[in-house]
């Protein structure tokens, strides 16, 4: 059964969403409950599994990762699941989708350096083929959240 949400669940999410380290009471006098109530939807909330995890955002040029990579895969049989498990294990490998249409599966890829990058482009190249585009420059990151309809939230 899926939980159905209210508008005070979405904006307890949309604030988590912004600062996820935010004491209860705090977040409690911006939507105009205590913080134990609000205690008690976020513990509903983790557990149906709609907060499945609470994560850092992270500025990664400062941590020396300067490539961004777009990867389109273009696999050489109709057998995945050693592709699937390379993708698993690569450290560079931030996200992955099976996908619809011109080729079989997007990757972003995140390196070091070009060299760092080409390493695990001549290793792709054990599963597929490729079609490679470069970041020059993110205009923008959001939350997942903040593509739900404005009224729902």
């Amino acid at each position: 059964m899926q939980l159905q949400l209210d508008q005070t669940d979405y904006r307890i999410l949309m604030l988590l969403s912004e600062n996820a380290r935010i004491p209860w009471k705090d977040l409690g006098e911006q939507i105009h409950m205590t913080g134990q109530a609000v205690g008690n939807r976020i513990k509903k909330l983790e557990e149906h599994g709609v907060i499945s995890a609470y994560s850092l955002m992270i500025d990664e040029m400062k941590l020396g990762l300067t490539c961004t990579a777009f990867v389109l895969i273009f696999m050489k049989t109709a057998h995945h699941d050693l592709f699937i498990r390379f993708v698993q294990e690569r450290d560079e490998v931030v996200e992955a989708h099976r996908i619809s249409g011109d080729g079989c599966y997007h990757l972003t890829i995140k390196a070091a350096s070009n060299e760092q990058l080409n390493q695990f482009l001549d290793k792709l190249l054990e599963h597929g083929n490729y079609r490679l585009n470069l970041s020059i420059h993110k205009i923008k990151h959001r939350h997942a959240l903040n593509a739900i309809p404005t009224n729902q939230t």
